[in-house]
């Protein structure tokens, strides 16, 4: 897939596995610290396993490959959060960071509104 120099220069996998923890830490604290629901867990793990091994970020190939593969499994974990019915502009926040790590920054502004992040966020530019 042919990506543009600014979505390549974007792509950040190491930071995205920081804010995948976040947005882990995120959910477990609207589930009142319980553990996540099963669902969620899946695609958290499934996250995991995709950016654990970028230290540094890879050549460009590769680099867009698991930015796309990591995009699909969070717009699946952003479907599951909505249907499990969490939601806060802490987790929204991380999620539209998520999205911008993966050189995705418009989904991720579409994307952190459904997860509750508020429209008026100082963070959102």
């Amino acid at each position: 897939m042919a990506v543009s120099p600014e979505q390549y220069a974007s792509i950040n996998l190491p930071h995205a596995q920081t804010v995948l923890g976040r947005i882990e830490r995120s959910l477990v604290a609207l589930s009142g610290g319980n553990p996540v629901p099963p669902s969620l867990a899946e695609s958290l793990d499934c996250l995991d396993r995709l950016l654990r091994p970028y230290f540094d970020d890879p050549p460009e190939e590769e680099a867009v490959s698991v930015a796309d593969s990591a995009a699909r499994e969070a717009r699946r974990l952003v479907e599951r959060i909505v249907r499990v019915g969490l939601s806060g502009d802490r987790l929204g926040q991380c999620v539209r960071n998520f999205f911008e790590c993966l050189g995705r920054a418009l989904d991720g502004a579409e994307l952190s509104l459904v997860c509750g992040e508020r429209p008026d966020s100082p963070l959102r530019t």
